[in-house]
């Protein structure tokens, strides 16, 4: 080969050389480009929002605990040391709502225990959401929608752990348990409680099945004058009792919520 010719191809060959690195620039900009594309796209991405419920938080407006299930009448109770708050709520299309609240409510003497292992004579108010389906009272009907149950001298509720019919209101002409108010198969004999059990609302605790020595007779009741503690009850004053019997409805499926 000639000079000139070496050098044609020494031209040729940095041409070429020239045109490769070219190539290589391009190919090695197009990928950057694509990857600060994605960036982009992956940067103004907003974050996707779970929509199902169990993860969508919900405001509860009442104070304690409560499992509503079908019920649109709840009375909550907000306890503190031995007194209470009592405070009932009525759902409505705009959702629940007060309706009325006390507090000057009374429960246990020891306070508040989980009702799942709440043990008689404990002198606690036991925790959960309870049924309320029922009342009673020494007293003539307040004008409850409730079935009430006019208490007389034969009416007993059986606390006595023995019996096959705990936690429930019996006669003495019906039998089946101790007849008499002291020891530990003691029940309590309703009408030697003319103030306390005016008027009560039953609270379903312990039932269905009762757990024997778990505890029995916690109810809704009068305060009383004296206005002290309960031995697990519930007491409101009496004018808040006769509200509380008036405005309750079997329709609605109440509940307590003791927290």
């Amino acid at each position: 080969m000639n000079a000139s010719s070496a050098r044609r191809a020494g031209r040729r060959t940095s041409v070429a050389r020239r045109a490769a690195v070219t190539a290589v620039l391009s190919a090695t900009a197009a990928v950057a480009a694509v990857a600060t594309s994605t960036s982009a796209q992956a940067a103004i991405t907003p974050p996707r929002v779970p929509t199902s419920g169990s993860f969508v938080a919900t405001h509860s407006p009442f104070p304690v605990q409560v499992t509503a299930g079908n019920a649109t009448q709840v009375i909550t109770v907000k306890a503190a040391g031995t007194t209470a708050t009592v405070t009932l709520w009525q759902k409505t299309g705009s959702g629940w709502q007060q309706r009325a609240s006390t507090a000057a409510a009374r429960i246990g003497s020891h306070g508040i225990t989980d009702g799942a292992t709440r043990v008689q004579g404990s002198n606690t108010t036991p925790t959960g959401t309870y049924t309320i389906t029922q009342g009673f009272g020494v007293g003539t009907d307040p004008g409850t929608k409730m079935p009430y149950h006019h208490v007389t001298t034969h009416d007993w509720w059986v606390e006595d752990p023995t019996s096959a019919y705990y936690n429930q209101m019996r006669t003495d002409t019906q039998g089946g348990f101790h007849l008499t108010e002291s020891g530990t198969n003691g029940s309590e004999h309703l009408i030697n409680y003319p103030t306390q059990y005016h008027n009560a609302l039953v609270v379903n605790f312990n039932v269905h099945p009762a757990v024997k020595g778990r505890g029995a007779g916690i109810f809704l009741h009068d305060l009383g004058p004296q206005a002290g503690p309960t031995a697990g009850c519930v007491a409101v004053p009496a004018a808040f009792l006769t509200q509380v019997m008036q405005w309750i409805d079997p329709a609605d499926h109440p509940v307590i919520a003791i927290g």
